[in-house]
């Protein structure tokens, strides 16, 4: 079983998930089961992106639970849409959002801590199908509040996901082949590395270069998760992150 994680840029419009959801296909023939994890729709400008959403009202900006509430409707909105794309494509699966994704977190809205994951019905979804869709970004608290994990949540629900389910490893998806020694919008010559060590991918992660999350990278270092950046429109292999 592994996890694949979708950004907003594989999400953002019907041909960006025709190439998620043939790459869905392709781990579910290799891999068996499959945890999908999704971003908002697209990025700040697009309706559904998680920036957009937050601007709705100027009062959201003094109510932090409901700014959580409204912020997390991206990614429940990826997740459906996404889910209702893949059974026309003939894969049935199911979203799984809220208390159903046992996603337990705790401190300040925004910037949730994930205290615990509960896994028991994902692996009574498993049971009837192989394929599960789980909006990222976000957990609920003792009270039942939704709670976001901070930008780039959802790569820690990616990585936090995979370990609870013991997946082999983490898939995340980007609009370049994998990591690269340049911009590819800044310069012209660059190389993909085939392989990196946790200790030189962590180097590699800026506020600038938000290939991965930098505390799901952490996450994945310490519990020794291997992460696999790939290109959504590319078949060509991509980067192993700490593969041993």
């Amino acid at each position: 079983m592994i996890v694949q994680k979708f950004g907003g840029v594989a999400m953002q419009d019907e041909e960006m998930r025709n190439y998620s959801m043939l790459h869905i296909q392709q781990a579910l023939k290799k891999h068996k089961k499959v945890v999908i994890i999704v971003s908002a729709i697209g990025r700040f400008g697009d309706p559904y992106a998680t920036d957009s959403l937050i601007t709705l009202s100027e009062a959201l900006a003094y109510d932090a639970a409901s700014k959580d509430l409204i912020a997390s409707c991206g990614e429940l909105i990826a997740a459906a849409v996404l889910s209702a794309e893949l059974q026309q494509f003939g894969i049935n699966n199911k979203v799984l959002h809220g208390k159903q994704s046992g996603m337990m977190t705790t401190g300040a809205f925004g910037a949730a801590k994930i205290t615990d994951i509960d896994t028991a019905f994902i692996l009574q979804t498993f049971e009837e199908l192989d394929c599960i869709i789980i909006p990222g970004f976000q957990g609920m608290n003792q009270k039942g509040d939704v709670m976001t994990l901070g930008r780039g949540g959802s790569d820690l629900t990616a990585v936090a996901l995979a370990d609870a389910l013991q997946a082999t490893h983490v898939e995340f998806f980007k609009d370049v082949p994998g990591v690269l020694t340049g911009d590819p919008d800044i310069v012209t010559t660059y190389e993909k590395f085939d392989f990196l060590t946790f200790e030189q991918f962590l180097e590699l992660l800026t506020d600038d270069n938000g290939i991965v999350q930098k505390k799901a990278a952490l996450w994945a270092e310490e519990k020794s998760i291997p992460l696999y950046i790939r290109g959504i429109t590319h078949d060509e292999t991509g980067t192993w992150i700490g593969l041993q």
